[in-house]
């Protein structure tokens, strides 16, 4: 198995036919020193809960880049985030930032993320054809997280393609020049912007996420300007990239899966099982990284501390000894369906919440106003070059059938 593996067109638009090599290949397959890749689900759901698995995100690029690229601007900020941290400071940015994301607060966005949807739709009104990735599946996301955050939605719309570009770092295969170049300077662009934003903050705090940020503490140590911005840069991406990814991925297994979307059509309170089942069936998130802090056995494979896991979600949300026909879409899996769409662990997702709103209004509301939308062409969708972050750089509909 070699990095190239994973960054191959072919890979790109379907991923499925690789994982399935990778889980049959084997429990821990290597693909360079110290770092090996996984698909099996009973594999990875274990490793998400063992305490001796962590996250050393520098370290996982020097074993891909080399030691000089840790300094590069895109690392650096992604170091910062609690996303790559540990206990004890993971577990105490993981406590503040859960209060924004609480079950009674975000009951609160449900109107907002409604009326949102409405006035997205509404937009797109009675033309014959539109975008569904630029009009409907990224505004909706964005609208959202600029509202936790309190930023105009005006510039978290200019902020969106910087963040499309920084997210490319989260993937397996080293990124070539050029793309590296464009995530160093996505990175430069977004600590600019948010530590303006700080700055605002600390002079006229409000009840967003960022104030609380900035007004932490804990044992009389405060974060850092460096820690705030870019914990607030990794909320903004996650707040838009992977909910907008996932909506436009939710719509193309629908219409591959015709019986499935009839259903749906049918019995709009399947959406929650629906919307479960296509993040197990094809979720924008395909992969977690974690070290061996110290040994861990698993499957009869030895990982010594220091050991890289790249664990293929993707993979294991269809993985055959879990999932009865895997690569069918099947909403009778139910809610409760035991996939890895949000992580496991103390690295649980902590915005499921509002993912899970978001999407159920977005293809219920969708569904019922363009009940006999058609894509224009499924056979020919431009998928993003990322072997992390799955979506299509658009996803063209009619609004009702020719």
């Amino acid at each position: 198995m070699h990095f190239a593996t994973f960054s191959s067109p072919a890979f790109f638009a379907d991923p499925y036919p690789v994982y399935e090599k990778v889980r049959e290949a084997g429990p821990l397959l290597p693909v360079a020193p110290s770092l090996l890749v996984t698909g099996r689900f009973e594999i990875i759901d274990a490793l998400l809960r063992d305490r001796r698995m962590g996250k050393t995100y520098l370290q996982s690029v020097r074993t891909r880049y080399g030691d000089a690229a840790t300094q590069h601007p895109v690392f650096q900020a992604l170091s910062r985030t609690f996303l790559m941290m540990n206990p004890p400071s993971h577990t105490r940015l993981r406590t503040l930032l859960m209060k924004a994301f609480n079950a009674r607060q975000i009951e609160k966005l449900r109107e907002i993320v409604e009326a949102t949807s409405r006035d997205l739709l509404d937009r797109i009104g009675a033309a014959r054809e539109f975008d569904l990735v630029s009009q409907y599946a990224l505004p909706l996301p964005i609208e959202i997280i600029c509202r936790l955050l309190a930023i105009p939605s005006a510039d978290g719309v200019k902020l969106g393609a910087a963040a499309s570009r920084l997210v490319s770092a989260f993937d397996l295969a080293p990124l070539d020049e050029a793309t590296l170049a464009a995530a160093n300077d996505a990175a430069l662009t977004l600590e600019r912007y948010f530590r303006n934003v700080v700055e605002q903050r600390r002079m006229n705090p409000g009840d967003d996420i960022v104030s609380s940020l900035v007004s932490v503490e804990d044992a009389g140590v405060t974060l850092s300007d460096a820690e705030i911005i870019s914990n607030v840069i990794l909320l903004f991406i996650a707040g838009h990239e992977t909910t907008s990814n996932m909506i436009g991925n939710a719509v193309i297994a629908l219409f591959r899966h015709p019986a499935q979307l009839e259903l749906l059509k049918r019995e709009p309170a399947w959406i929650p099982k629906a919307v479960a089942e296509c993040m197990r069936y094809d979720g924008s998130v395909q992969m977690l990284v974690r070290t061996a802090l110290e040994e861990v056995v698993i499957h009869d494979v030895t990982l010594a501390p220091g050991t890289l896991v790249f664990m293929l979600t993707g993979a294991a949300n269809r993985d055959p000894a879990v999932f009865s026909h895997p690569d069918r879409l099947d909403f009778e899996r139910g809610a409760s369906v035991p996939s890895l769409a949000f992580g496991s662990g103390i690295h649980h997702c902590l915005g499921v919440r509002l993912a899970l709103l978001e999407m159920e209004v977005a293809l219920g509301d969708l569904l019922a106003r363009f009940p006999a939308m058609q894509p224009v062409d499924l056979n020919r969708l431009a998928w993003h070059p990322r072997n992390n972050l799955r979506g299509v750089q658009s996803l063209r509909m009619l609004t009702a059938a020719t």
